[in-house]
């Protein structure tokens, strides 16, 4: 009888022990939560054109070969527009990229050089982030935008992102939610 009585309460035993694990469980770091957002703009379909100068091109990053240049619109200069090439979609063999209004990224959002912490700043502000004033804002961008939606069919066999678009948006709402923390940063706890 004494078993039946043990047995009868392992559940509510065990539905205890859990739910006090669950509330010690430390919250995720601003490292956790920027690192697989990093793992994707630190990738070369966004870093090539996230540059200051001139796009790179490839996975690995070199200077674009027909020597093109950033321009006063982020788009070439005169003599060689990016949309000389670039077209609203990638060409029918693959080998020249292409989306819809193709350009470098604007020089305030030039990631050239920049660690992970420096990257994830910018992401926030406003005067380098392309005026995205907040965090849903920038996840919107992330979400929709035509040059940041190649990256997931870049042609020509160029690698993809390290996730899907579904996981990064999901990893950037997640990122947003606990208030953009960079790594390093600590992370505000939510109010109950």
């Amino acid at each position: 009888m004494r078993y039946l009585k043990l047995f009868s309460t392992l559940p509510a035993l065990l539905l205890g022990c859990t739910v006090a694990l669950a509330q010690q469980a430390p919250a995720p770091t601003g490292q956790q939560l920027f690192e697989p957002i990093a793992s994707v703009v630190m990738g070369p379909r966004c870093l090539n054109c996230h540059q200051v100068q001139a796009p790179h091109q490839k996975d690995i990053g070199i200077e674009h070969a027909q020597m093109v240049m950033r321009g006063p619109h982020d788009s070439g200069v005169a003599t060689l527009q990016c949309a000389a090439c670039h077209q609203a979609s990638n060409s029918a063999d693959g080998k020249v990229p292409g989306a819809p209004h193709w350009k470098m990224a604007p020089v305030s959002m030039a990631w050239q050089s920049l660690s992970k912490v420096l990257i994830c700043q910018s992401m926030k502000d406003p005067s380098k982030n392309g005026n995205r004033k907040t965090m849903d804002e920038v996840v919107e961008h992330m979400k929709t935008d035509p040059l940041v939606l190649w990256a997931w069919n870049p042609g020509a066999g160029r690698t993809t992102p390290v996730m899907s678009h579904e996981e990064f948006v999901q990893k950037l709402q997640a990122w947003a939610a606990a208030g953009g923390p960079c790594p390093g940063d600590p992370i505000k706890q939510a109010v109950k």
